[in-house]
């Protein structure tokens, strides 16, 4: 039975939420409220630590044993969870209230085929038969746009892609058709044309199921996407919550302004715009300043804000905000101050800028693969970087795009020398470089560095900051050994750290500090070219923006040469003088950053920037989406290896049979500018800009 739509799915009124801890009772969350109607999609953002995740868990009781709700109410369709028992939230879950994990081999179990795993939702909730839930989990498998679903039912969970994953978790979200879905970062970890088809895919089940959605997220360019209305957490407590176009165009809380200026825009670059980060970080809760909680991170703060915590006020109509200027910010009275940005003047380099730096010709990276006989077999190559050529000057940027199993990483990895290339020539500062980092001199390795993803997994956990920092000095004799520690404390300085990060461990360092060491060992040798792979893919906006801004000071101030990876597009065109396309182990465009956002494109990078989440609700881009996943590069397709996922086949005379059996030529767009396709410029030129912007509604956001 459907309820009437003046009541809501879910009403969150006051709620608070403590861990008990040897400290005592810790108070997570304070003071949280909203509501979400049927049909509606209400989004939570915020940075790591703020909260979001432990509202979603409060509301389905998956606090823990030391986790309790304190105090406010949590009602679902009208009757107040609080205070029911374990018997009652549990037929709940999974039934009229389901959750769909940021990651999604959390929720399923390797050790079970996905169609037994599916048809337990139903047969424990629903008493069905099994024959009866097998065909009903075949046809939600359908809905959610899943490729041969019978078939996807009798394999175990790692043997479907990431993408694939995510859909079956939906698609057992979605079974009961439950009243309200909670998704917790379900795109986080995916690609972004699959993050792009796994957006769709809400916004169809939205509609057609009418489902009220609770979308939690750190990506504000998501969130624009598929919310109606957003709250924004911050230290555990809701400080703002409007419309998804007044957080966005009219923000009314510093924190909310803040969170937007630490995200580039699609057409910002670096040589006329900065990002600004949020200074500090996120503060314990169980040590919040007496005062706004904002107040030490805030540059507008002033002697009441220390004094007096504000509560929660409307503002506008349907626009609350916790602050006790809310007024002027909403008015666009309040901007980030002159004094806090860097110097960011390029140093004069007398001639430097056209200095080649690295030169790859023809570049070929070729894994042997076990043959499908077992004597007489022909032997068969994975070819994950297959005739790639560019090359990058001095002081410049070169960004590398592209899906996963593109052959980014190897690329970067046979150029730095942890892959050995199977053919091609590779020169670095005319030196050739296609001999492994193990027989590669000194001043070699010191003159080309490496930032990886996951800082993680470079840094000795056994050794302080300082420590690791050091190591590269004293090898490549950077200054005299007595000098190493000033050395070392300028870097951190540099960082934006400080001397007190000397001593500490990695474990005593948050997400972003630790790549912040990354960045100042990969310098301490004062390299020539640093290659960076996805610095700041899994990092929060504000820590985000804060490395990108202090790499972008390093190559001003040491006049540092990068290669730049990552997935998000906007990160790209803001950071990158150069931008190359890969796909299938082959660069597809290569130009100017500017060039590349704008026709003539090649149709994937088209398809790429129609899939970009873009953090701002008045941008509509055209909605192209690849069919599959990219194919095997152990058998990749003959002549153009994207013509089995190209949508812009029809614009050939012969509807693009030429693509399957002809290796596309090399088009110049202009001097920087080539695009390797057969579809003729002309007609590339006549594609429509992906992105467009209705600037009607003025935004009090730079």
């Amino acid at each position: 039975m459907r309820q009437a739509r003046d009541i809501p799915v879910l009403r969150v009124e006051n709620l608070a939420i403590s861990y008990e801890t040897r400290y005592g009772d810790v108070q997570a969350v304070r003071d949280v409220s909203f509501e979400i109607q049927r049909g509606d999609a209400y989004s939570i953002v915020g940075e790591s630590g703020c909260g979001k995740s432990t509202v979603a868990f409060g509301i389905v009781n998956f606090l823990g044993r030391n986790g309790k709700i304190v105090d406010g109410r949590i009602l679902f369709q009208g009757r107040d969870l609080v205070g029911r028992s374990q018997e009652e939230l549990r037929k709940l879950r999974g039934d009229r209230i389901a959750m769909v994990y940021q990651d999604p081999m959390q929720a399923l179990n390797p050790t079970l085929r996905l169609g037994d795993q599916l048809s337990e939702v139903l047969i424990v909730h629903r008493g069905m038969a099994r024959s009866e839930a097998e065909d009903r989990c075949v046809h939600m498998l359908e809905q959610v746009h899943m490729p041969d679903p019978a078939n996807v039912m009798q394999r175990y969970p790692h043997q479907i892609s990431g993408g694939q994953q995510q859909r079956v978790v939906i698609a057992m979200a979605l079974l009961n058709d439950p009243a309200l879905l909670i998704m917790d970062e379900p795109t986080t970890a995916l690609d972004v044309t699959v993050e792009a088809a796994v957006l769709d895919l809400v916004a169809e089940l939205q509609t057609k199921f009418d489902t009220a959605i609770m979308y939690i997220s750190h990506n504000l360019g998501v969130v624009a996407r598929v919310s109606d209305r957003v709250g924004v957490m911050y230290a555990g407590t809701m400080v703002e919550r409007a419309s998804v176009s007044d957080i966005y165009l009219h923000p009314s809380h510093p924190y909310t302004l803040g969170l937007m200026h630490c995200v580039p825009k699609l057409g910002m670059d670096k040589s006329s715009s900065y990002l600004y980060p949020i200074r500090g970080r996120v503060p314990s809760p169980k040590n919040l300043p007496p005062g706004c909680i904002f107040e030490p991170r805030c540059d507008f703060a002033r002697k009441i804000c220390q004094e007096e915590r504000p509560s929660i006020r409307e503002v506008e109509p349907g626009h609350w905000s916790r602050c006790h200027f809310a007024e002027q910010v909403l008015a666009g009275e309040l901007q980030p101050l002159a004094h806090l940005l860097p110097n960011l003047e390029a140093r004069e380099r007398s001639g430097e800028a056209s200095k080649l730096v690295l030169n790859v010709e023809g570049a070929r990276t070729y894994y042997d693969a076990p043959s499908t006989k077992l004597i007489g077999g022909e032997k068969q190559f994975v070819k994950a970087v297959d005739d790639v050529s560019f090359s990058i000057r001095k002081g410049q940027t070169l960004g590398i795009v592209g899906e996963s199993g593109c052959g980014k990483s190897t690329l970067v990895k046979t150029i730095i020398g942890l892959e050995k290339p199977t053919a091609g020539t590779f020169e670095f500062m005319g030196v050739d470089i296609s001999t492994p980092v193990s027989s590669r001199d000194l001043d070699l390795i010191k003159n080309l560095q490496m930032v990886f993803q996951n800082p993680d997994s470079t840094l000795n956990p056994s050794y302080s900051v300082g420590a690791q920092i050091a190591r590269p000095l004293r090898r490549f004799k950077t200054v005299p050994r007595n000098d190493v520690r000033d050395e070392v404390v300028r870097l951190l300085n540099m960082m934006r750290l400080g001397e007190n990060y000397y001593d500490r461990l990695p474990r005593q360092l948050s997400g972003g500090e630790k790549q912040r060491v990354g960045i100042a060992r990969a310098i301490a040798g004062r390299p020539e070219l640093v290659m960076c792979d996805e610095p700041v893919s899994a990092l929060d906006v504000s820590v985000q923006a804060a490395v990108l801004n202090l790499l972008l000071e390093v190559q001003n101030e040491m006049g540092t040469t990068m290669a730049f990876i990552a997935h998000d597009l906007s990160v790209v065109r803001f950071f990158c003088d150069t931008i190359a396309v890969m796909y299938l182990g082959q660069i597809v465009e290569i130009g100017p950053a500017e060039a590349i956002y704008a026709p003539p494109y090649h149709p994937y990078t088209e398809a790429l920037l129609s899939a970009v989440p873009i953090p701002d609700p008045r941008v509509e881009q055209k909605h192209i989406r690849l069919m599959g996943g990219v194919p095997s590069a152990l058998h990749p397709p003959s002549g153009c290896r994207f013509h089995t996922r190209c949508p812009r086949r029809s614009l050939l005379p012969d509807g693009g049979a030429i693509c399957e059996t002809t290796v596309p030529p090399w088009q110049q767009v202009t001097e920087e500018h080539r695009i390797f396709c057969h579809i003729p410029l002309e007609e590339l030129y006549k594609l429509e800009a992906v992105i467009t912007i209705d600037v009607e509604e003025e935004s009090h956001v730079g």
